[in-house]
């Protein structure tokens, strides 16, 4: 096995290998920004780089001890087993944590060497649009009420602006911050969604889509572009005029300006699972996104490389409202 280190020279042959946006040496370049601990790796065969992937590492509390996290990388196959764990004794790693960019229909067999994860972070499922087909193909395949929704917004006179500027940023904070205080969910801080504006808008890879009734925002969506894809990890809205139906008219737009950047999928970042709880505090973000008829796609799932074993099992039976939950949570990036 060739394991390497990557340096700034192989940034064009890692972003054709990688294949998530999470992946992606711009996100790794965010990630370093906020003072996280990141390394890029490629697997070598005859000196020719064959994978790459980065993995950022979280010092757990009290101890000098890391969490390595692999988040949407390549398959975990023996080859991958062999690499991580290499990297977790160099890096002195309890574990690392793989949630592999694979989906379940294309994989094959997991080395053994893999565990399957005790505390998944990246949703198993998501909904993906096919942006090919034609606008009115696009909306044929919408449910019917978000059809609806969609001609309502329309008919108020709520308008909607794409920006990738400090004024789009400004907007869409003011409304993210209002639904995670309404909402009461775990969310980033300021200077992180300005880390991921500054550093994605160097190679103008993000937008976003404001919608505005009456002259005042009520819904934006922070939205990220790798290579063939458009991505929604983020999104707020107000409580005000919520019959106006702006957060339908933002969705619709988003996939209007993927199709007119030439992208081929609209990625919605997650979803529950083919038989959702209703009762699931998720269903109802999961029931919006399912109404745009993207494919519910399903990956293999999470898994850990462990190399330190007593202290694996000591860490995944701590309480999940402890700081080194929230650690975890962090290293997801929601």
């Amino acid at each position: 096995m060739d394991l390497r280190i990557l340096d700034e020279s192989y940034k064009a042959q890692y972003d054709l290998l990688v294949t998530h946006v999470i992946q992606s040496w711009q996100w790794g370049e965010f990630r370093k920004s906020l003072g996280i601990p990141l390394i890029r790796y490629g697997l070598f065969k005859d000196n020719y780089l064959s994978r790459a992937f980065q993995i950022s590492f979280h010092r757990i509390p009290v101890m000098n001890k890391f969490v390595g996290y692999l988040p949407k990388g390549p398959f975990p196959d023996l080859e991958m087993a062999q690499a991580l764990k290499q990297i977790s004794k160099e890096q002195n790693c309890v574990f690392i944590k793989t949630e592999p960019d694979v989906e379940i229909e294309t994989s094959g067999k997991v080395d053994s060497q893999f565990k399957k994860a005790l505390r998944p972070l990246f949703t198993k499922y998501n909904f993906v649009l096919d942006l090919a087909p034609s606008e009115e193909e696009l909306l044929a395949n919408m449910h019917q009420k978000t059809r609806y929704n969609i001609r309502v917004a329309t008919k108020k006179g709520v308008q909607v602006e794409i920006r990738d500027d400090e004024t789009g940023l400004r907007k869409y904070l003011k409304l993210y911050f209002e639904t995670t205080k309404r909402q009461g969910y775990f969310g980033h801080n300021e200077n992180y969604h300005t880390k991921v504006y500054e550093t994605f808008s160097q190679n103008n890879q993000v937008k976003f889509v404001i919608a505005s009734y009456n002259s005042v925002p009520l819904t934006a969506w922070m939205l990220l572009i790798f290579k063939d894809r458009l991505y929604y990890p983020y999104g707020g809205s107000s409580h005000l005029h919520r019959d106006v139906m702006s957060s339908n008219l933002v969705a619709w737009e988003a996939i209007k300006l993927g199709k007119s950047l030439g992208l081929s999928h609209f990625d919605m970042w997650g979803a529950l699972g083919p038989d959702a709880d209703p009762k699931d505090s998720w269903f109802g973000f999961h029931k919006f996104k399912m109404g745009y008829g993207g494919r519910l796609t399903e990956y293999i799932g999470s898994f850990d490389l462990v190399t330190n074993a007593p202290l694996y099992y000591a860490f995944n039976s701590v309480d999940k409202f402890t700081k080194i939950k929230v650690l975890l949570l962090k290293a997801l990036g929601r």
